[in-house]
């Protein structure tokens, strides 16, 4: 009779797996549930146990805030559940950052955004802010009421790939236009991509003023973002 054999397992390997494994599920639902101590903690633990720091951000961070968004996007989040889960995102960021450094992980691109000139909300641009840097992205900040030459230096000195520009009041949705039109004049239009969002902008005006994509919210502004530069 002829036995076959099969490849023996190795048991610590498996132990292994399974722990790194745990870890980075907990790093997730903590995200998710938007607990910040607990999951700078979970940040904390898993490295300690000798968890790759990409691999946080790759299979624990990343994953948990695309679910974030996706329930933002189908109404089971709100706005408030969204930036209490981003803010417990940017603070396990901000501890993993060094970590990163000394770790094999890419960054997807480099994005500078801002709210344009005029307008003076923030909250919107601070939250995409976070789930680009979850997302895996280098973010220049330009700030609120961001005149056209910010948007052009960041291209120009700062070799951008894409330019999101948010606009929370009607009267200051024309600033995007004048943005981008500035940016043709400086002859730098082509070389980068241009995403526009906020409360009034709608999908029409997007392309009325020349803008590469428009998006409703952060979670689409990231998809975005990952289906152009990827």
């Amino acid at each position: 009779m002829i036995v076959a054999h099969t490849a023996d397992r190795d048991p610590a390997s498996d132990k292994e797996t399974t722990q790194v494994s745990a870890a980075l599920d907990l790093i997730k639902d903590k995200c998710i549930r938007g607990k910040r101590a607990e999951l700078t903690e979970a940040v904390k633990s898993a490295l300690a146990e000798g968890v790759d720091a990409k691999d946080i951000m790759l299979q624990g961070l990343i994953p948990a805030m695309a679910v974030v968004g996706e329930r933002y996007s189908s109404g089971e989040f709100f706005l408030p559940q969204m930036m209490i889960a981003a803010r417990a995102m940017s603070e396990a960021l901000e501890f993993l950052k060094p970590h990163l450094l000394n770790s094999s992980y890419q960054q997807r691109g480099k994005i500078a955004l801002g709210t344009v000139a005029g307008d003076f909300h923030d909250i919107g641009k601070n939250i995409l802010k976070i789930m680009l840097e979850g997302g895996g992205y280098e973010v220049i900040d330009l700030g609120v009421d961001t005149p056209p030459e910010k948007f052009i230096d960041a291209v120009r000195n700062e070799s951008v790939q894409v330019v999101l520009m948010s606009a929370l009041i009607t009267v200051t949705m024309e600033s995007m236009r004048v943005a981008i039109r500035a940016l043709e004049e400086a002859g730098l239009r082509k070389s980068v991509i241009i995403g526009v969002g906020g409360a009034p902008v709608t999908q029409k005006f997007a392309d009325e003023i020349g803008a590469d994509f428009y998006s409703p919210d952060a979670y689409g502004a990231v998809e975005k973002c990952n289906a152009l530069l990827n």
